[in-house]
């Protein structure tokens, strides 16, 4: 049904367009006005009305099918299932040494305290 009525929007869609783009407009358009007796229903007049008509309920029905295909829409797609398959549960990776220090690895497990003062170059001997 969905299917169904999402192609049918997509024709209305396009039946719009064409009523649209053949009206006579400031510009000219691309209007279809013909010759004939000024009272019938292919003058301009005529068919001038004929298109506006057409394209106020082409639009109307435009509208109703979009609010329709909105109101199907939420039940087709519904979100009452939470979506798991990106499963971000990862163990934590192994605490590797830093490559730096790697030959300092020794002595890095003695000297594992802070020093007492704030000074940076206390331990720096003159």
């Amino acid at each position: 049904m969905f299917l169904f009525l999402t192609v049918v929007q997509a024709i209305v869609a396009a039946a719009l367009v064409a009523l649209v783009l053949m009206q006579r407009s400031e510009g000219g358009g691309l209007g279809i006005g013909g010759g004939g007796s000024p009272g019938g229903l292919m003058s301009a007049r005529g068919a001038a009305d004929f298109l506006t008509r057409m394209t106020k309920y082409t639009a109307a029905l435009f509208v109703v099918l979009s609010i329709v295909l909105a109101a199907l829409a939420v039940n087709v797609t519904s979100g009452d299932d939470i979506d798991d398959t990106l499963d971000r549960s990862v163990a934590p990776a192994a605490q590797q040494q830093d490559p730096l220090n790697a030959a300092d690895s020794a002595e890095s497990d003695e000297q594992t305290a802070a020093p007492a003062s704030d000074d940076p170059l206390a331990d720096v001997s003159q």
